[in-house]
């Protein structure tokens, strides 16, 4: 697969802009995906000062060590059954520049990554990622992480390509290294049973206990964890879009980057 090199994205622009974000020709073989963003005007270029580097690591790192923590302690939020009835979701807005981001899953299982408008909303693209939850959160305490996800141009009805949201599967890269293939698909009462669960969390991480009904992927792979925060979206075109996510205090660069690439 070709790979083309990913120009600097403007940060101001609400929705649409002309330029593109496109992929490193060699980006596989690099350690980083991208270079480290040092302010809200570029986030593709340049070096970040020493007290930069530090006020980054104060905002949603805390986050991360929280969701490590959780890994041996107990849950935090009140036990529910997946077969629970979920409250329906609301209407989706347009989607803008600042969306809510969460990614959740089990322990053991691939973690998921949900975009909605506000953190009531229905889900206007939902990710199955080809890593573990356990093993994002160790490679997001570990620094910087730049997530990929490419596909080839399909075209649909008519002759006019899918919607970039529409694209159902992924090429998965992480800091530049392969991971394997993420699946698009549509929330399921079990994905809007956690959305609802948090839906009164704008900014924060926790684990959902999960009851043994029986059920597929019930108490088995362990308790459900899950981060939320919210992600500035840049769209370079029809083809390319990017998800920053957003310290909580406003200092610093993302540490978690997502970038959705059909070539």
């Amino acid at each position: 697969m070709k790979h083309e090199l990913l120009t600097t994205l403007p940060r101001t622009s609400s929705s649409k802009t002309t330029k593109h974000i496109m992929p490193s020709s060699n980006y596989i073989k690099s350690s980083p995906l991208l270079s480290e963003p040092t302010s809200s005007d570029n986030r593709l270029s340049g070096k970040s000062s020493p007290a930069e580097s530090f006020s980054r690591r104060i905002g949603l790192s805390t986050l991360v060590r929280s969701l490590l923590s959780l890994l041996s302690f107990p849950a935090i939020l009140p036990t529910r059954r997946w077969l629970s009835i979920p409250t329906l979701p609301s209407p989706t807005p347009p989607l803008g520049r600042k969306v809510t981001g969460t990614l959740f899953g089990h322990r053991r299982g691939h973690v998921t990554f949900s975009i909605q408008f506000d953190p009531r909303s229905e889900p206007v693209l939902l990710i199955e990622l080809a890593v573990s939850t356990s093993t994002l959160v160790k490679e997001m305490s570990s620094g910087l992480v730049r997530i990929a996800l490419e596909c080839e141009k399909s075209t649909a009805a008519r002759g006019r390509p899918a919607k970039l949201f529409g694209e159902p599967t992924w090429t998965m890269y992480c800091n530049g290294r392969k991971c394997g293939y993420a699946l698009t698909r549509a929330c399921t009462e079990s994905d809007w049973h956690v959305l609802s669960t948090v839906k009164s969390v704008s900014v924060g991480a926790g684990v959902i206990p999960v009851v043994d009904d029986g059920g597929k992927g019930s108490g088995s792979d362990g308790e459900l964890m899950y981060m939320r925060a919210r992600f500035e979206r840049v769209v370079g075109s029809r083809d390319s879009e990017a998800f920053y996510m957003m310290n909580p205090d406003g200092n610093g660069g993302p540490e978690l980057s997502i970038f959705l690439l059909r070539i």
